[in-house]
């Protein structure tokens, strides 16, 4: 998407054909910084520090990771070790796992000279893939918002709350959620988005709101409880968020909070909607709230903040009592029966294993295997 006029990727490999950039997610809004990927241990701490971040993001570093990782050693036990280095560093989003099963179960077979270039080229692959998928995402949301403008009167805007980050900077381009956002802006539509913050990292305020600025799209940022009164008042025409895993019968877990989002849209008749390019379903899980592990992260995060002062210095300061313990809970699961439509790749979908199972039959067969 759009950075200041300038078309940009999240992550994408250098000139010289084996450094892998990606945009330091850390240092946003505040700061624009491109960090560089040369070994595999540079992928695996970038998803874990959340340099990188969001599920189909997680995906394409792991397999850049991969590449590089082979690029330096291309053994058996290289490729064994890239695999569990980079498979302990997120435990919620799916996509990790899909990604790494790809590149690993590609390159066992081949010998060990031609492991580099294949996996780079798997790699690439995977990326390119992503954003060709949430173009189609963005096709089909699209039409969602179309609909509703046309219920509209003339230049009267759709409004559209989201929840964490699921723009172009948690995929390689486009994003999920903000896909049928940015195609409706492309083509004129009156659009606004508000934006969750997104306590405690607040991907919301920082990245959703600072990618659509870029953009241009109208938004708003909102503290994370604002949602429900919006809903109650009829000033959320539907709710559009992402998710890192989308259980076989249609359970969505996502950044904790969207649970209590998809409650209020229900109880308002709002559309819960929720964005998700295929490999995001893991047909081997059935009940999400069961059987989703929920990544517990630092406590530092809820317990600390940063910003810029207004001298425009970046500090970092604590707003809990030296004493208080901290819960840092980063997904929830919100129950398929909440879930208006899945808004794949292949089309809108009924939350259920019926319609996922008819969709993506080929990803039913993966998970057997």
């Amino acid at each position: 998407m759009k950075v200041d006029g300038r078309h940009i990727r999240s992550i994408w490999l250098e000139p010289d054909g084996h450094t892998v950039s990606a945009i330091d997610q850390r240092r946003l809004p505040h700061q624009f910084v491109v960090a560089q990927l040369t070994g595999c241990a540079d992928a695996a701490d970038a998803i874990r520090s959340m340099l990188v971040r969001g599920a189909p993001l997680i995906g394409a570093t792991a397999a850049y990771g991969v590449a590089l990782a082979m690029r330096a050693d291309s053994s058996d036990a290289a490729l064994d070790r890239a695999y569990s280095m980079l498979i302990a560093t997120r435990p919620t989003a799916i996509n990790l796992k899909w990604a790494l099963e790809e590149m690993r179960s590609m390159l066992r077979p081949l010998s060990s000279p031609d492991r580099a270039a294949a996996a780079y080229s798997r790699a690439a692959e995977i990326a390119e893939d992503d954003v060709a998928i949430n173009r189609g995402i963005g096709q089909h949301g699209l039409a969602l918002i179309e609909k509703i403008a046309a219920t509209k009167k003339p230049g009267e805007r759709v409004n559209v709350l989201t929840h964490c980050n699921a723009g172009w900077l948690a995929t390689v381009d486009w994003g999920t959620a903000t896909a049928p956002i940015y195609l409706a802006h492309d083509r004129g539509q009156a659009i606004h988005v508000w934006v969750d913050e997104t306590r405690p990292r607040n991907q919301g305020a920082s990245l959703t709101a600072w990618e659509l600025g870029h953009h241009g799209v109208a938004h708003t940022v909102i503290p994370d409880n604002t949602g429900g009164h919006l809903m109650q008042h009829r000033m959320v025409d539907l709710v559009i968020v992402g998710t890192d895993r989308v259980t076989a019968s249609g359970d969505v877990c996502n950044k904790i909070g969207t649970y209590l989002k998809a409650l209020a849209a229900h109880d308002n008749g709002v559309p819960f909607y929720v964005a998700l390019p295929s490999p995001t379903i893991d047909f081997s899980v059935d009940d999400g709230i069961a059987e989703i592990p929920i990544e517990q992260r630092a406590a530092e995060e809820v317990a600390t903040m940063t910003g810029r002062t207004a001298d425009g210095r970046i500090e970092t300061v604590r707003i809990v009592p030296d004493n208080s313990p901290v819960a840092n809970y980063g997904f929830d699961v919100t129950p398929a029966r909440l879930v208006t439509g899945l808004i794949t790749e292949r089309g809108v979908l009924k939350a259920d294993r019926a319609a996922l199972s008819a969709a993506f039959p080929e990803r039913i067969a993966a998970a057997a295997e």
